[in-house]
């Protein structure tokens, strides 16, 4: 089968599609036939090496994280899916990837398409729909009433955000360029600031919550618009002791973790505030719960462009360059 795969970590490594050998699901695993691959950030990342400590891969590594298709055979010990059933799903952190004419899925990360989504539609989904839930519902505690700031509104992960905060009650605030302003006032967002005309920090304050999707000083920027007892949960980094132990690594790791967020500590502390970082959990039961407010038409994916299959590595150049308003897809049918 073909998949878009590198061949090493580094400046050169090698990304392409490749002839690669189809996958055999495991006991409790589905083969999907990919008809969609939702690409992210980190999908563009993980070549160059940024996460070569935590994830690990066999070469060629086929590179994707999200997709949605048709189950054409399932293990021996599945028992919610069967051949014929349209899935969608994240296979990130699993050793494995969505770029592919076909993929193993645990069945424990898959979850039924949503009915009123094309598989375009549902690839968008996985990884921004569970990164939002699990940062803004289980990590934060978000409740009805509390402000939340998600920056970079118009991207992947803050055009859904922005919505799955509103489902969940809260008074959204976010920045953008000045063309994609109507875009997230559209998606719910109540306070937005035109980030080529004012900085964020200057006019936001009393946040309970703070999405870190911004690199450098914006974690740092957002502490002073958070209330007491506020919190930063940052998708981005750097990474804490804290996430090291939930991996399950070394003194050393857990050493170089905390010398990383030692300054965002400090300085949340000093303002009463908290800071942590997330990485996503693939989890097929929150996304099937995503998969209702799809139905329901709650929220609605954003996608600003799709490929062909043939120009995936087109498209990750392409989503590197960081103006996606919204996501991009690769299709493979």
């Amino acid at each position: 089968m073909k998949a878009l795969t590198f061949k090493r970590y580094g400046k050169t490594p090698e990304i392409g599609l490749t002839e690669t050998a189809r996958p055999r699901p495991a006991p409790h695993e589905l083969l999907v036939e990919v008809h969609a691959a939702g690409l992210n950030p980190i999908d563009t990342m993980i070549p160059k090496g940024t996460f070569k400590p935590i994830l690990k891969f066999e070469f060629p590594a086929t590179l994707g994280s999200d997709l949605a298709g048709v189950v054409i055979e399932v293990g021996s010990g599945v028992t919610r899916f069967k051949p014929g059933d349209a899935v969608f799903a994240s296979v990130f952190d699993l050793g494995t990837g969505a770029i592919a004419e076909f993929a193993v899925v645990p069945e424990s990360a898959a979850a039924p398409k949503p009915i009123n989504l094309d598989f375009v539609q549902a690839a968008a989904v996985p990884m921004v729909g569970l990164t939002s839930w699990q940062a803004l519902k289980e990590r934060a505690g978000l409740l009805p009433g509390q402000k939340v700031f998600i920056p970079a509104g118009s991207g992947g992960i803050g055009t859904f955000a922005i919505q799955l905060a509103k489902y969940f009650g809260a008074h959204v605030g976010t920045n953008t360029s000045t063309a994609n302003v109507e875009l997230v006032r559209s998606l719910g967002a109540d306070e937005v600031i035109d980030y080529k005309k004012h900085a964020f920090e200057q006019v936001l304050s009393g946040y309970d919550i703070v999405l870190g999707t911004l690199r450098g000083d914006a974690i740092e920027k957002s502490l002073g618009i958070l209330a007491k007892r506020g919190k930063i949960v940052s998708l981005v980094g750097p990474l804490d002791a804290a996430f090291a132990r939930t991996r399950g690594l070394g003194f050393v790791f857990r050493l170089i973790f905390a010398l990383m967020s030692r300054k965002i500590m400090r300085l949340a502390s000093k303002r009463g505030v908290s800071y942590s970082f997330l990485f996503l959990r693939p989890d097929g039961a929150q996304l099937a719960k995503i998969g209702q407010l799809l139905e329901a038409e709650r929220i609605r994916p954003v996608i600003d462009r799709v490929f062909p299959f043939e120009q995936a590595k087109q498209a990750l150049d392409y989503l590197a360059q960081g103006r996606a308003k919204g996501k991009v897809v690769v299709s493979l049918k």
